[in-house]
């Protein structure tokens, strides 16, 4: 089973990140309004979560674990984060079945941080893939995000994707990024393993984060695909063939990463007409997203004028 940020109990690299924002915090100059961005799976969620939890778990017991960045599963914050009940803590990303981060999401959420705190501990606000706010949701956030209640923190999420101005300005921005021998390093410390063993390297060349190599390597198992000996054309190949993007929403999730990657690595290809099809091939991308349009045709399209053009 695929390890949620939430549950992820070490943080595996970002340690120098960690420690510049526990220093701000206590000179109690931590911005109250932060964005995490890097690339899909590179551990911003599981940061921020290390983060929330140093900060909230600070006088209770089972706290933190500095020495080791590691939460304690006995830690009573921690454990009502988990079960998504923690007074403290709100939680924004996009709901089961829809393709946007809803303006009625952010509406709950201004409400509920109007309520009077219980306690004088800060307040999060944890906004996962901030690219699917709407227009609208983003309005709604950008009046609790510009005079926020005292003690309430937002930490943003954004993987690398385009973000309004009105929201990015307002923010501070820390870019998350790690080596590729740290990903390797971060990947075989979480499976235990030797990703390589597991894994061809045309795959782990393109998918190069420790979450999005951690999908490969799970979906892979679970549904018997020999990834190891399978080139990166053959593997996404049997995926679109077999249509197994239908049977699971985490492989769906990778193939598009791997067609927009590949799309972005190849753009500056001179060929005038290739690089208009790659582009005209976004959109196309972005529109089977936001309108629910027929991926089928997107991803057979995709197999054919690239893959086996």
């Amino acid at each position: 089973m695929y390890i949620k940020s939430q549950s992820q109990q070490s943080l595996f690299g970002h340690q120098e990140t960690f420690n510049i924002l526990k220093k701000l915090q206590l000179k109690k100059k931590l911005p109250n309004k932060i964005i995490l961005s890097g690339e899909k799976g590179i551990g911003k969620c599981t940061l921020a979560y290390h983060l929330i939890n140093y900060i909230l778990s600070l006088n209770e017991d089972f706290g933190y674990d500095i020495k080791n960045y590691k939460i304690n599963s006995e830690n009573k914050s921690f454990k009502l984060v988990l079960n998504k009940s923690h007074p403290n803590f709100n939680l924004i990303d996009v709901e089961e079945g829809k393709k946007n981060i809803d303006i009625n999401q952010i509406r709950n959420l201004i409400s509920n941080l109007n309520k009077s705190s219980f306690n004088s501990i800060p307040r999060f606000v944890l906004i996962d893939n901030i690219n699917l706010l709407n227009l609208n949701s983003v309005n709604a956030l950008l009046k609790v995000i510009e005079e926020p209640n005292n003690n309430i923190y937002f930490i943003l999420i954004n993987s690398n994707r385009r973000v309004l101005p009105t929201l990015k300005s307002r923010c501070i921005n820390f870019k998350i990024s790690l080596s590729k021998n740290e990903v390797i390093e971060i990947t075989n410390k979480i499976i235990d393993k030797d990703i390589y063993d597991l894994l061809n390297e045309e795959l782990i060349n393109y998918y190069l984060t420790p979450g999005q190599l951690l999908k490969i390597f799970l979906i892979s198992k679970e549904l018997e695909i020999d990834a190891k000996n399978l080139s990166l054309k053959n593997f996404l190949s049997l995926i679109i063939k077999n249509r197994l993007y239908k049977k699971n929403k985490i492989l769906n999730e990778l193939l598009y990463s791997f067609i927009e990657i590949y799309l972005r690595k190849n753009i500056t290809i001179a060929n005038i007409d290739v690089l208009n099809f790659y582009r005209i091939f976004l959109k196309k991308i972005i529109n089977t997203k936001i309108y629910n349009l027929d991926e089928e045709s997107l991803f057979m399209e995709f197999e054919d004028r690239i893959l086996n053009g």
